[in-house]
């Protein structure tokens, strides 16, 4: 997933406002209990997402893909009074380790974790969103980026996780190489889209930010 040098990478990190006391404990807990615990989105990223958050003042964000709830817990830091986070994961057995990090928090009231597919979920969630947050199965990539760009307010954000896939999207498809076909697809539409202005950020495996014009 890291494409800078070690000694770049802590660097970064060295000049990056520190994670939480609970966001390291979160981050321990996931690499030790957790399996592909390199899923979370660590210190660098949860800054940068915890920033765009506090920078837009969403009243109202939805997240794709949960895992253990240390970027939910970064995008929530920027939530207007008032405001609201739905998380999705179709994993129960991370719920308690989700919940008890949301309440360790102090996050109940702001932060709704969802089980179940996001597919089938999403629609029946009604209203609009400020920011979104794509970090699940890539195979559905362009599927829920279709379910919610329409759904984003004029001004707010969608942002993907893992849009590099380690490099891959560079290097070529291989045989039977579904999932970086499914980026590779997702990356060209979100970047097509005429209702959204982006840029591919290169940290850690990449996000592609896009802000809504209209």
């Amino acid at each position: 997933m890291d494409f800078l040098p070690n000694a770049i990478s802590e660097y970064s990190e060295a000049h990056t406002t520190p994670e939480s006391d609970l966001l390291k404990r979160l981050n321990r807990e996931t690499n030790l209990k957790v399996m592909q615990p390199r899923m979370l989105s660590g210190h660098l990223q949860g800054r940068f997402l915890s920033l765009l958050s506090k920078l837009l003042k969403p009243k109202r964000i939805l997240e794709i893909g949960t895992y253990t709830g240390y970027s939910a817990i970064c995008l929530a830091e920027g939530l207007a009074e008032g405001g609201t986070l739905e998380t999705i994961d179709n994993n129960e057995e991370r719920l308690e380790i989700i919940k008890r990090y949301i309440s360790e928090a102090g996050l109940n009231d702001k932060i709704i974790p969802l089980t179940g597919d996001a597919i089938e979920l999403i629609p029946e969630i009604k209203g609009t969103f400020d920011l979104v947050f794509i970090d699940a199965d890539k195979s559905n990539y362009l599927n829920y980026f279709n379910l919610v760009k329409d759904r984003i307010n004029p001004g707010g954000l969608l942002i993907a996780d893992n849009v590099l896939w380690s490099g891959k999207v560079v290097e070529g498809l291989e045989k039977n190489d579904k999932e970086t076909e499914a980026i590779l697809k997702f990356n060209e539409a979100f970047h097509n889209d005429p209702g959204f202005e982006n840029v591919l950020v290169p940290i850690r495996d990449g996000l592609l930010v896009g802000r809504r014009l209209f």
